[in-house]
């Protein structure tokens, strides 16, 4: 399971490298996933600070972190 999510939060990350910023609810339809596992892999990311939240209005945004973009 370990992999699996290690895997979805690799695709979370290539999809963030080509947007700006993505709604949170959006991510499971970007990456064509389940959302229990699209939301466990925004997790790893969050926790390993590769990745940023944003809450505009009602809509909670994810883009990558600063750090991160450098790397793009």
């Amino acid at each position: 399971m370990k992999e699996q999510i290690g895997q979805t939060a690799g695709a979370i990350w290539k999809v963030l490298q080509t947007k700006d910023k993505l709604a949170l609810s959006q991510v499971p339809k970007a990456i064509n996933e389940k959302e229990s596992l699209a939301f466990q892999a925004v997790g790893w990311l969050a926790r390993e600070d590769k990745i940023e939240f944003r809450t505009e209005g009602k809509t909670t945004y994810v883009t990558l972190a600063v750090t991160e973009r450098r790397k793009v």
